[in-house]
């Protein structure tokens, strides 16, 4: 190397990400590792991690509602599920019944303390999204979630 030249592979400002620049999939994978790291760092003390919150989200918007039904609409595996659950169950923040429809099945209700527990969370979430987004207006969010609501739908 000539004296005086800068080393390119370590200047990270000239990296020049072209081709990386142009995918999609590259800027959803930086995005959710953003979000993710973030969320961690919100609701950590929690113990509170995403696939938890949407159990929880889930079950408050609908009381009542079959473990396997929230697992498939969540998109998690059955036995991932039965971990998950029980380890809500164990914290208290979920009730889990005999199904009277389906003795084989079960059904989930929130208890005082996961009804608690998820506003608070909620709360935190709010914060954080609205940190991380706080360059887009509401009409962006909005368009923003439309459009990775249809790339989820046309790929399941």
């Amino acid at each position: 190397m000539e004296t005086g030249t800068t080393d390119q592979t370590t200047d990270a400002a000239a990296v020049r990400l072209n081709v990386l620049d142009t995918l999609v999939g590259y800027h959803l994978r930086r995005t959710s590792s953003l979000f993710a790291a973030d969320f961690a760092d919100a609701l950590g003390d929690l113990g509170m991690r995403q696939v938890l919150f949407g159990i929880l989200s889930t079950i408050r918007d609908n009381p009542g509602i079959n473990q396997g039904a929230a697992g498939k609409v969540l998109g998690i595996q059955r036995p991932n599920m039965v971990s998950l659950v029980n380890d809500l169950v164990d914290r208290g923040l979920i009730e889990r019944r005999v199904a009277r429809d389906d003795r084989r099945a079960f059904e989930l209700q929130l208890t005082q303390a996961g009804a608690a527990h998820i506003e608070t969370a909620l709360e935190r979430i709010r914060e954080h999204e609205d940190l991380l987004l706080r360059d887009l207006t509401a009409d962006e969010r909005q368009t923003l979630i439309a459009l990775l609501t249809r790339i989820e739908r046309a790929g399941g």
